[in-house]
């Protein structure tokens, strides 16, 4: 049982530290996303800015916090850990220069190639409509150079048991998003077009100043072709760029198909998505970011300690994210109502959003063992097994919502999104325990019976309460934020009180995570 359990408490050290940092930034989007409701609603032109934002984020995603993580983390942990700080740091240092030449050619393709792209992702949009995505994403393309060199920062202070800063460093980037669409009185489009490019600097600066206090600053230098360690890491990021290019469509599928269905639909899919990623980055980023470094460190040859770690890891992300996406689906109309509904968001928007946000959070635990097992594939050098993982989820992803939107619109699109990455999740599986020889053992009947009948007493209390006393949706918002907030303690006081009384080994985890009070026993 030793052995079983021995990296978990550092592994939720690191995940319960970067939570922390992750909670401010999310609460921190969540205002955002309230402000963005307030002032435009769901309307045809915010569904262009998304689409082009959709268009910028995508190369983001890709190049700098996809790719560049799975390729640039795994190798550059095993040479810090290996004891080699020297060389740690000319790693990083020929990395920056690639990325920023990279990221330049994209950039400037991007822009030249905005017209095609937009005319690809939202074939049904007018060509005024048009125009007005092609204008936005020129705009926004630049982005991508300034998130690369954070995604850089946030690798080596990752990788060097640093996870406070990179988890808090969207708080930056969503507090000047605030404060530039409050300061500008009224607002418009191009005001949020501004406000992120604006973020995106406060969360690079941030995250850059910090790596180079420890020690890593974060220069281009020329990059060393003959250098082995750059080598591999360049070897691994040509086939996750093109293993990750396809895991990014998921977002363009849902804009592309959102395009032909009635107006605000794509606004409402993304402020549904908004809300969803609470505790998808609240937990799930948190524990798969935690994973990939610890992970890497585990010799390939040990098969059996890389099961036992990941099944851990899985069961620890179900123990918090099943509960939570259940809480979600219960909640989804109150939640939605108390954060958006004001100003030009109307009771279509909330109908939508919530709705397509009860869809999503059905897919949640697909999606956060997902990502942790992505993870896993990246640090066991897998690449084919990780695109194969991400080519599942697109075809899911466009058979469903295709077949699905004609009759049940965004909700259509949504549970589309969630079947893909649930059933990713276990294609995923299956090709780990290919590589490892062994089954994972997940699904243990004792933890299982645990976990689903506490989430079951739990929903049960839930829809009891909610029954019983119903969201006063007419009452002041104190009124209804001291409703919320009570239905949100009662499941999660009474989940930990199931859990507790029925032993689950994950507390045990918890406790031993707190026990660790320096960074060296954390590692």
């Amino acid at each position: 049982m030793v052995k079983e359990t021995a990296h978990m408490p550092g592994m939720v050290n690191r995940a319960m530290r970067m939570m922390a940092g992750t909670l401010a930034s999310r609460i921190l989007g969540l205002m955002r996303e309230v402000l963005t409701a307030s002032f435009f609603g769901a309307t045809r032109l915010l569904d262009a800015y998304y689409v082009s934002y959709t268009l910028a984020n995508l190369s983001r995603q890709l190049l700098a916090e996809g790719a560049l993580s799975a390729s640039f983390v795994p190798t550059f942990s095993r040479v810090y850990g290996a004891g080699g700080d020297e060389a740690a740091r000319k790693l990083a240092r020929q990395i920056m220069s690639i990325l920023l030449a990279v990221c330049a050619l994209v950039v400037t393709l991007g822009i030249l190639c905005s017209p095609l792209m937009v005319r690809v992702i939202a074939p049904g949009f007018d060509d005024s409509l048009r125009a007005s995505a092609v204008a936005f994403t020129r705009a926004l393309f630049p982005f991508l150079i300034i998130v690369s060199v954070g995604a850089l920062a946030m690798g080596v202070l990752n990788s060097i048991g640093s996870f406070f800063v990179p988890a808090v460093a969207p708080a930056a980037s969503n507090l000047a998003f605030i404060v530039i669409l409050l300061l500008a009185g009224r607002a418009s489009i191009w005001t949020m077009v501004a406000a992120v490019l604006a973020g995106g600097i406060c969360s690079m600066t941030l995250q850059w100043v910090m790596a180079w206090r420890m020690g890593y600053l974060l220069v281009p230098s020329k990059p060393d072709l003959s250098d082995p360690e750059l080598r591999r890491t360049l070897a691994l990021f040509i086939p996750y760029a093109a293993g990750l290019s396809l895991n990014q469509v998921n977002p363009v599928i849902s804009r592309m198909l959102g395009s032909f269905l009635e107006e605000g639909v794509i606004s409402a899919l993304n402020y549904a998505d908004r809300i969803i990623q609470l505790p998808l980055g609240l937990f799930v980023i948190a524990i798969s970011q935690a994973v990939l470094p610890m992970l890497s460190r585990i010799s390939s040859d040990d098969k059996d300690n890389s099961r036992m770690f990941m099944r851990d890891a899985l069961r620890f992300n179900l123990f918090v994210v099943l509960p939570s996406a259940l809480a979600l689906i219960l909640l989804a109309n109150p939640i939605v109502h108390i954060l958006l509904f004001r100003g030009a968001f109307d009771k279509w928007a909330w109908t939508a959003t919530s709705g397509a946000m009860a869809c999503y959070a059905a897919g949640l635990p697909g999606m956060a063992c997902n990502s942790v097992i992505m993870r896993a594939l990246y640090a066991r050098r897998l690449p084919n097994a990780a695109m194969g993982v991400t080519a599942f989820t697109v075809c899911v992803n466009l058979l469903i919502g295709s077949l699905l939107m004609s009759r049940f619109s965004y909700m259509g699109l949504a549970f589309g999104t969630s079947c893909a990455f649930t059933g990713a999740s276990f294609f995923g599986a299956w090709r780990l325990r290919r590589d490892i020889g062994m089954p994972i053992k997940l699904f243990d009947p004792s933890w299982l019976f645990r976990l689903l009948f506490s989430c079951g007493l739990m929903c049960g209390a839930l829809a009891f309460a909610t029954s019983a006393f119903p969201y006063p949706s007419e009452s002041a918002f104190a009124g209804r934020a001291l409703w919320l907030s009570a239905m949100i303690l009662l499941g999660c006081g009474f989940y930990a009180a199931l859990t507790i009384v029925l032993k689950c080994p994950e507390w045990a985890w918890i406790r031993g995570a707190f026990a660790l009070k320096t960074k060296g026993s954390a590692d």
